[in-house]
């Protein structure tokens, strides 16, 4: 059984919910990458999900943007993020990582080295933003070769063709975009989420995270009590782009530790 299986199975458990937080490796500064990561994991965070800095982002709002873009002046790309996950492995076995980001970079590399690379990292998953379902097998056949889940996008316009076609390759878990736009949008309709996910579930059979839109600890809460896991990305990077780089991590580490709590009052 994987890390992010092993994590979910846990939490059902203990009818808990997974929070799964994003930030951009590299921002704001590449030494941070690692305390971060380890700060996300002492705040109460169950699986985290690595932003790979990408030039030309289709579904990242201005906020990642931005953190994209300060990650790549400090020239961080692939090589370095799986050297931060290695490092980060040395004293964490338990919180899995999953990288996020595009399929330019990992083309670039090279689908096998990527993937041998990943593995070899301590990396459990890929969610590709850019990559469809119906175009992956190639892709999905040589993560699976190394143990490495691959984590798709479902949507509110996802029809039941796309639905179907995720079921076929996805594993690890599911990420719902909450919201029809790009992440950091201001509000998310919850009832919709909650009509959209048990027609999800009746076709892919994995735990189901919600992400974009979700900015504080009561909205965290109120998603957790319709899905499997929560995902906040936008909120987190602000937090680090308002920060002082020294302070950032000890700023994230308290935002996601409140809204931990949040999540898990009885």
């Amino acid at each position: 059984m994987s890390r992010i299986e092993q994590t979910f199975l846990h939490l059902a458990q203990q009818k808990r919910k997974a929070l799964i937080p994003f930030f951009t490796a590299g921002d704001p500064a590449p030494e941070y990458t690692v305390p971060m990561m380890h700060g996300l994991v002492e705040a109460g965070v169950n699986i985290i999900e690595l932003g790979v800095p990408f030039s030309d982002p289709m579904a990242d709002g201005p906020t990642i943007q931005r953190s994209s873009e300060r990650a790549l002046k400090h020239g961080v790309g692939l090589t370095r993020i799986l050297q931060d996950v290695a490092e980060f492995r040395r004293t964490n076995q338990a919180t899995p990582v999953v990288l996020m980001g595009y399929l330019n970079p990992i083309e670039r590399m090279g689908y096998a080295k990527f993937a041998q690379a990943a593995q070899q990292s301590g990396v459990d998953g890929v969610l590709v933003v850019d990559y469809p379902p119906e175009e992956a097998d190639e892709f999905v056949q040589q993560m699976r070769a190394h143990h490495l889940h691959c984590i798709f996008l479902l949507s509110p316009t996802s029809s039941p063709a796309r639905i179907n076609a995720v079921a076929k390759l996805a594993s690890g878990y599911i990420y719902y975009v909450s919201l029809k736009g790009v992440t950091g949008a201001a509000t998310i309709d919850l009832k919709e989420i909650a009509e959209k996910i048990p027609q999800i579930k009746n076709v892919v059979k994995l735990p189901i995270g919600v992400g974009f839109g979700i900015r504080d600890g009561a909205t965290a809460r109120a998603v957790s009590h319709i899905s499997d896991a929560v995902v906040i990305g936008s909120r987190i990077v602000q937090e680090i782009e308002q920060s002082a780089p020294q302070d950032a991590v000890a700023n994230v580490t308290r935002l996601v530790k409140q809204i931990r709590a949040e999540m898990d009052k009885p």
